[in-house]
């Protein structure tokens, strides 16, 4: 070919590679694609810290040719999208004036960077109809660990990974039982609509799905964290969804449960007896000093706090925090750490007033956005008072498990009330 007929046909080739793309990113194959993998992220998160991220970066690729950005960015404007995007840029910005190690700072960035997943997330289950795949994956992925946690229990040889406790597959007993919570949760109300509407089999179903993941923390491993929140949230459950002579039932009914559990369960037992032992021996035994450890965090932590409560100390400064009040009167009072095991002290250490208050805006928006009826909304309401609850007692908004949980908990079921609410306006 000549240079003049090079010259001539390549606008022509553009033309036609632009219209291919066109016509690619319009099609239904990248929706799908997204779609497809956000299912997998929720089926591989209770089992794997490695394979989620990869999914989760192959979804951004996937869902990036699917968004309308002038609506995109329209919708930015309702704080349920900015907020979670507002987090990243205090976070990158405390780094200007933090006193903690580079190492630290640059650490402490990708915590608040998984929360960036939630607009695209919104918008693109807004817009989808395959909401309920994502939580069906990962309610039979759950379903599928809690059976493997007897298995383990009484064969410890086939754990996946070295765990510590015993009836754990894989990561660790506080992962494990926030995600037997939220899945226990999760099928209360599909429980009371299927008995209401005349369907029982698939009401006791749903009920025997219960009571696999609430046995699996009663006698194999639970969190004390766990038990704080499923006593909010059958609390939120009773005012939610029913009436008050059924909410008395629930009450007396989880008091017999309760008795029951404490009789049959030495495990349970020595979990709550424990409270107290850790608490005295604490400063001893720093083994056994979980109680005692928090109380410790958290003193540290509003101290640090008192010194620079507008601003903070800036990002990844909470370990250099806590070597400038290590003591020597105990190893415990010597103890470094970069977590207070709280979210609003990791929060106030870092950024002060200005990152608390930028925190329960995020949580206040997120609640609002489930306040309305219907199984997602409750799911989602679900999802933010369990992260909102474990927050006080861990930094669960930025640990890795429960972060995410949060992200595609919020973004899934937040994307689906929107579709619903935008379809019946």
């Amino acid at each position: 070919m000549s240079i003049e007929g090079a010259l001539l046909s390549a606008p022509a080739d553009q033309r036609d590679r632009r219209d291919r793309w066109q016509s690619w990113r319009k099609s239904a194959v990248p929706a799908q694609a997204a779609d497809v993998l956000v299912i997998l992220i929720a089926a591989s998160l209770p089992w794997s810290t490695t394979v989620p991220s990869i999914f989760v970066g192959l979804f951004l690729l996937a869902v990036t040719p699917t968004i309308d950005w002038p609506d995109y960015a329209r919708r930015l404007a309702r704080p349920a999208y900015v907020l979670p995007l507002a987090i990243l840029p205090l976070a990158l910005a405390g780094m200007l004036w933090s006193d903690g190690a580079w190492a630290d700072r640059l650490h402490a960035i990708k915590p608040a960077a998984k929360l960036m997943l939630i607009p695209p997330l919104l918008y693109h289950f807004s817009r989808s109809d395959r909401g309920a795949w994502v939580g069906l994956a990962f309610l039979v992925s759950c379903a599928v660990l809690a059976v493997f946690s007897w298995i383990v229990l009484l064969e410890p040889a086939w754990k996946l990974t070295a765990t510590a406790s015993p009836g754990v597959p894989v990561k660790n007993y506080i992962d494990q039982s926030q995600e037997f919570t939220l899945c226990a949760f999760a099928l209360a109300l599909p429980v009371l609509t299927f008995w209401r509407n005349g369907y029982p089999i698939a009401a006791v179903t749903c009920l025997a799905l219960i009571l696999l993941f609430a046995t699996s923390m009663i006698f194999v491993a639970s969190a004390r964290t766990a038990l704080l929140c499923t006593a909010m949230l059958l609390a939120l459950f009773a005012w939610k969804h029913l009436s008050r002579r059924a909410a008395l039932a629930l009450l007396a009914g989880t008091v017999a449960a309760s008795l029951l559990a404490w009789t049959t369960s030495p495990y349970l037992r020595q979990r709550i007896t424990d409270i107290a032992v850790e608490y005295r021996h604490g400063h001893e035994d720093i083994s056994r000093a979980s109680t005692a450890q928090r109380l410790t965090y958290w003193r540290k932590s509003v101290q640090a706090f008192a010194e620079a409560p507008l601003f903070g100390h800036g990002t990844g400064s909470i370990k250099r925090q806590f070597e400038r009040a290590a003591t020597s009167e105990s190893r415990l009072g010597a103890e470094i750490v970069n977590n207070p095991h709280n979210q609003t002290l990791n929060v106030a250490v870092q950024w002060g007033l200005l990152g608390v208050v930028l925190l329960y805006a995020l949580w206040i928006a997120h609640l609002r956005l489930f306040l309305g009826g219907g199984l997602a909304a409750w799911i989602g309401l679900a999802v933010v008072v369990q992260n909102i609850t474990s927050s006080l007692l861990n930094s669960h908004l930025f640990d890795f498990h429960e972060g995410w949980m949060y992200v595609l908990g919020v973004g899934v079921a937040g994307g689906t009330v929107l579709r619903k609410t935008a379809s019946q306006s």
